[in-house]
Parts: structure tokens; C-alpha cells; sequence
């Protein structure tokens, strides 16, 4: 009898390698089975425990610091995904800059060069006369 039950088990196993979450044929039991809220409202208790007691790591600035750097550097390493960030951050300001040029008029942005150099030279000889 005994075997027939690991056989069942066996082959109930087997049918859940197929399934995606799975690793090696074996099905979820115990914290991994449960749904994320469950896993999140145990953790809380652990921790607020652990606390309570004394024990519980807290990190200082430092070891924060080390642990940022830590996950940057791998981060970094990903080339692939380094370059889609600057990707999206040159689309992003090209869109921004094109939304700009678009939304103001020559005569909202001081007119043209020749008006530009006209204001220029007559802010020369007022600024000379002042002085």
C-alpha cells in the first residue's frame, strides 16, 4: 500500500513539472503554497517578533549604502539593459524638446535671429548709456 501512495505522488508530481512555477516535479506546500497576502501577513509577524525581542537586523547608512552599490553594479552589468535605459531617457528628452519647439512660435521665443541681434545691439547701447 505504502508504495502505491508514492506512486501517486510520483505521478501527480509528474504532471505538475509541466506546469509553469514549478522546478523539478515537486508541487508547492506549506509558505510557498500560500497566496501572497498569507506569505506577507506571516513575514510582518516574524519580523514584528523579532523585533519585540531584540533581535531583529536594522541596517545603518553604510551598510545601506554598501547594499545599493551592490545591487548598481549588477544592474550595470546587464549592457542590454543599461542601453534601453538611455534609450528611453534620449526619447524622452528628444519628445520633451520637440513638444517645446512646437508649442512656442518665433515671436513667443523673441522672434528670429534678426530681431534677436536688433534687441541685442539696442540692450548694448542702453546698457552703455546706464553705466
Amino acid at each position: 500500500m505504502a508504495n502505491s501512495n508514492e506512486q501517486g505522488k510520483g505521478a501527480g508530481s509528474s504532471q505538475k513539472a509541466g506546469e509553469p512555477g514549478s522546478s523539478k516535479g515537486t508541487s508547492k506546500r506549506g509558505f510557498a503554497a500560500m497566496n501572497e497576502e498569507q506569505q506577507r501577513e506571516i513575514a510582518s509577524k516574524g519580523g514584528q517578533a523579532a523585533h519585540q525581542k531584540g533581535t531583529a537586523h536594522e541596517f545603518d547608512s553604510e551598510e545601506a549604502r554598501r547594499a545599493g552599490q551592490k545591487g548598481g553594479e549588477a544592474v550595470s552589468r546587464n549592457r542590454e539593459h543599461m542601453a534601453e535605459i538611455g534609450r528611453k531617457g534620449g526619447e524622452s528628452r528628444q519628445s520633451a524638446q520637440r513638444a517645446n519647439e512646437s508649442s512656442s512660435s518665433p515671436a513667443a521665443r523673441g522672434g528670429g535671429a534678426e530681431q534677436q541681434s536688433k534687441a541685442s545691439r539696442q540692450g548694448n547701447k542702453n546698457g552703455d548709456g546706464k553705466g
